[in-house]
């Protein structure tokens, strides 16, 4: 069994949603996980964060980056880096933004290069996105992404209305995906 660690920052309550439906799909594939808000993380978190099989970081995207308090738990990041304790564990990363673009983007290749800075190894969706005149809102993968999940929720709406149910399934069957990979490379690699 895998052990995922999903650390996170959720400003308004939305990115806390999709860490959520993230969770959903790695325990459904079978994995041990948990999630790590990145203003919870202590001794004991860091320890998870160094036995973890994959590491899934999540942020929401603000000014075309990751947020402020992700970025602090990220550069607190260079004690394990400095030993190379998350070496050749799974990375995966998603974020969430007001705009259906947002320059979500920007935040997923922050957390790509923080997995290489670490010598992790990077999976994305594994989805096809939904970009048919049939396509709707809560079709599975709408926004789009290949490198990182993105989901979207807007300005004005609360936790309780954003993202929409098909941002949450996709949440949900990245997990699954991030569960399935990081089993498949626990069982190659031991």
């Amino acid at each position: 069994m895998s052990k995922i660690v999903i650390v996170y920052h959720s400003g308004y309550g939305h990115t806390k949603k999709v860490a959520e439906a993230v969770l959903a799909g790695t325990l459904e594939a079978g994995a041990d996980s948990r999630l790590l808000p990145v203003g919870e993380i202590d001794d004991a978190g860091w320890a998870e964060l160094a036995a973890a099989d994959a590491i899934i970081f999540g942020a929401p995207t603000y000014m075309g980056g990751p947020s402020a308090d992700f970025k602090k738990f990220a550069d607190a990041s260079s004690k394990p880096w400095f030993g190379q304790t998350w070496k050749d564990k799974i990375a995966a990363g998603f974020t969430n933004s007001a705009t259906m673009n947002g320059d979500k983007f920007s935040t997923i290749q922050y957390f790509v290069t923080l997995a290489m800075q670490h010598s992790m190894i990077w999976a994305g969706t594994g989805m096809m996105p939904s970009n048919t005149k049939a396509a709707t809102r809560n079709d599975l993968n709408y926004v789009g992404g290949f490198t990182g999940l993105l989901a979207q929720s807007p300005a004005d709406a609360s936790p309780e209305e954003a993202p929409p149910a098909g941002d949450l399934e996709t949440a949900r069957m990245f997990g699954a995906r991030i569960a399935g990979v990081a089993a498949r490379w626990n069982a190659v690699a031991r």
